[in-house]
């Protein structure tokens, strides 16, 4: 089971790059579909949300840190990455913890929050 994710986000299509980025879209799908078939990463997500939150929508990629350290390694994720800022706002790289892989930055989180004095509410 996948321990990290990688997770795109984008905001707003360009004006006048709607064309475009359904195709930078479907080149993406179509990649990390093939990086799921082949197993170089455990699965991928895409979540398409409605207007208000300004992240009009996310890929997330699951895998472990190695295989997701790879694909940010490969040429054409950078391309695909480089195509999309040039066709919509606001995108985002980032990686993040799942599943069994939450407990280590969670333990860090729990080791830095000690050390901070907690004031109660009033």
């Amino acid at each position: 089971m996948a321990d990290r994710t990688l997770c795109l986000t984008w905001g707003q299509v360009a004006r006048g790059r709607e064309a475009r980025s359904l195709e930078v879209f479907n080149d993406a799908v179509g990649y990390y579909a093939t990086l799921q078939d082949e197993g170089r990463i455990e699965r991928f997500d895409v979540v398409l949300l409605g207007p208000g939150g300004g992240i009009d929508g996310m890929m997330l990629l699951h895998g472990s840190h190695d295989q997701l350290d790879a694909v940010k390694e490969d040429e054409r994720f950078q391309r695909i990455t480089i195509d999309a800022q040039l066709v919509v706002d606001e995108l985002r790289v980032l990686d993040g913890w799942v599943n069994e892989g939450v407990a280590r930055p969670m333990a860090l989180f729990l080791e830095a929050a000690s050390h901070v004095p907690q004031h109660a509410q009033v």
